[in-house]
């Protein structure tokens, strides 16, 4: 199965548009009791989402996990930092990659794979505002093309 590929619980849309992703990763999540329930209802937000590399391992910061409705007093917090599940040449790539200026980690896509719970990361460059209009205007150029092609078609 191809990277990315499984049940889709979440999706970073804003994340394309803000950033040019230069790599992505497949990495395992470490998961609380309820936390997994939630997941599994697709009760998760990777919007504002990071994440950071410290002391040798990957940690995912601000990503909403909403509580589990009947949790009761095991429940989670929303936004605690959760660590991700890499392989150590995957780690060293991904801080090679970091140390230049500009470039990030973001969460492109959360799903269900084989019963396990996956992150797709990207190394990320943020873009510039005539980068995010330029993007916009091919966009739309490719649109009309399209378009056109479909009604020359009739």
């Amino acid at each position: 199965m191809p990277k990315g590929e499984g049940r889709l619980l979440a999706q970073n849309k804003k994340a394309r548009h803000d950033y040019a992703i230069e790599e992505t990763f497949e990495a395992g999540i470490v998961l609380q009791g309820t936390e997994i329930k939630s997941v599994r209802n697709a009760r998760v937000n990777l919007k504002d989402a990071y994440a950071r590399i410290d002391r040798g391992e990957i940690f995912l910061h601000n990503m909403h996990i909403s509580p589990y409705e009947q949790g009761n007093r095991y429940n989670h917090d929303p936004l605690r930092t959760r660590k991700l599940l890499l392989h150590k040449k995957q780690i060293s790539k991904l801080i090679g990659e970091t140390k230049e200026a500009g470039y990030s980690i973001i969460p492109l896509k959360m799903y269900i794979k084989d019963g396990y719970a996956k992150v797709l990361i990207g190394v990320a460059k943020g873009k510039k505002k005539y980068d995010k209009r330029q993007d916009l205007k091919s966009k739309e150029a490719k649109r009309d093309v399209e378009r056109a092609f479909k009604e020359r078609q009739r």
